[in-house]
């Protein structure tokens, strides 16, 4: 690898933006100056004039769907998206088919990744009612996090034993993750629509199925056990204004044993979308009021949610087009996440500074991911370079997702991301990628 030296770069790192120069040497990051000149002919100058130059993103949630949902995502496919997105790292969720449940299955994924995927990646372990023993031997230095569903996305990946919810928050030092959506509570709440609608019931009665109640219920009961035990728990996706209540922002970061997440779809959309979207924005926790968007916008930036994430979960547009009770929730973002938030930046509803808190330190401190996150020397060159006065819009012809759609389809954003450098390799260049250089396994610090 030669060196390379981004110069003119408006650098954002650590809520401060600085004019200068930065350059790569292999790997990584080895200096950061207001001017620095080439250092042999070898090097190759990139000038970054009138851009932002951004940590990569972390992305601690995403469904790549690899193994045996391959016919709506994998991998290959979704990691180049991301990169086109300016997602450098990611963390992928257990419920694909096998589930990852196992160390084996777990470690299969990892070997997926190492041939094919385009970003850095890691993976979650797969928490059930009865693999105590096999979740005890997750590695937590080479594993993200363990991952309980406490609501009904994933079927028989759901956990609803409370003596062995108990036992797995006792028993692990690890971070755990938690979709929180109390089960029963929907299930009431389906079979009333169902007795009056059938199959066919209208999309916009969704979050009055999966209710502000199920959330309250589901993530109260999760932070009260985590405060019982002492585990360390973070809760993915929040989606209405009254969870916010349960989290503080009195201590730092680094200090929280209990973490909170919000997702692209939840700071963007409301329920008035439904008539106009359908089931395209159909996911669980569901889109719910513009009360409940402008609470969780407050939290994020009064710093209660620490975490933007994507829930990337792709599904084919026939899946999608099905009535209610038989379409998938989930959509397609991590292509259109950072510039998604770019365009609420314009809009002047979130400081650059603050995006990449959310997007790149939070996560690399939250996971205690090695030198990543962060515009360091001695760090991982993941760099993310963007033209903020570039509008396009999102259509079928440049939509890089396998399934083919998306939920912004016919948004104009207005920054575009330019270069994606992994590892201090330029992996995406204007629309072009390196497809011979694959990420790594992400490390944690633990």
């Amino acid at each position: 690898m030669s060196k390379i030296l981004i110069k003119n770069a408006r650098i954002v790192n650590e809520n401060s933006i600085i004019e200068g120069d930065l350059l790569i040497d292999g790997e990584y990051i080895v200096e950061i100056e207001s001017s620095i000149s080439p250092k042999n002919v070898e090097t190759k100058v990139i000038d970054a004039e009138g851009s932002y130059l951004i940590p990569g993103v972390i992305d601690d949630q995403v469904h790549f769907r690899e193994p045996g949902l391959t016919r709506k995502a994998n991998i290959e496919t979704e990691s180049r998206a991301a990169v086109a997105g300016g997602i450098t790292s990611f963390i992928e969720m257990p419920n694909t088919v096998p589930q990852a449940t196992t160390q084996e299955l777990l470690e299969n994924k990892f070997k997926i990744a190492a041939k094919s995927s385009y970003a850095n990646y890691s993976f979650m372990f797969g928490g059930t009612n009865d693999n105590l023993e096999e979740l005890l031997k997750t590695d937590p230095k080479t594993v993200a996090a363990i991952k309980l569903f406490l609501g009904s996305s994933t079927g028989n990946m759901l956990v609803d034993n409370e003596e062995v919810l108990e036992k797995i928050f006792s028993s692990t030092k690890m971070l755990i993750a938690v979709h929180c959506e109390d089960e029963a509570t929907i299930q009431k709440n389906l079979q009333k629509q169902k007795e009056i609608y059938g199959e066919d019931i209208p999309i916009n009665l969704h979050p009055k199925i999966r209710s502000e109640e199920a959330c309250y219920l589901s993530s109260s009961k999760a932070i009260a056990l985590a405060k019982k035990t002492g585990a360390r728990l973070h809760v993915f996706h929040l989606s209405t204004a009254k969870e916010t209540e349960l989290f503080t922002n009195k201590i730092p970061l680094e200090e929280k044993k209990i973490t909170a997440e919000v997702c692209i779809h939840h700071l963007w959309f409301t329920d008035d979308d439904y008539d106009k979207k359908g089931t395209l924005i159909k996911w669980n926790p569901a889109v719910k009021t513009l009360k409940d968007r402008e609470g969780l916008w407050k939290a994020l930036l009064d710093d209660r949610i620490d975490v933007i994430a994507t829930d990337h979960a792709p599904h084919t547009i026939k899946e999608k087009n099905n009535v209610y009770t038989k379409a998938p929730s989930g959509g397609p973002l991590v292509q259109h996440a950072l510039v998604a938030m770019m365009k609420k930046h314009k809009e002047g509803k979130i400081s650059i500074e603050k995006i990449v808190e959310k997007m790149c330190h939070n996560p690399a401190k939250l996971f205690k991911i090695e030198k990543r996150g962060f515009i360091k020397v001695g760090y991982y060159a993941d760099l993310v370079m963007i033209d903020p006065s570039s509008p396009w819009t999102v259509n079928k012809d440049n939509i890089l997702y396998k399934c083919g759609w998306s939920p912004f389809e016919g948004t104009t954003f207005h920054s575009k991301i330019t270069r994606t450098f992994v590892n201090g390799n330029l992996i995406y260049n204007h629309g072009k990628f390196n497809d011979k250089i694959k990420g790594q396994r992400l490390q944690f610090n633990r």
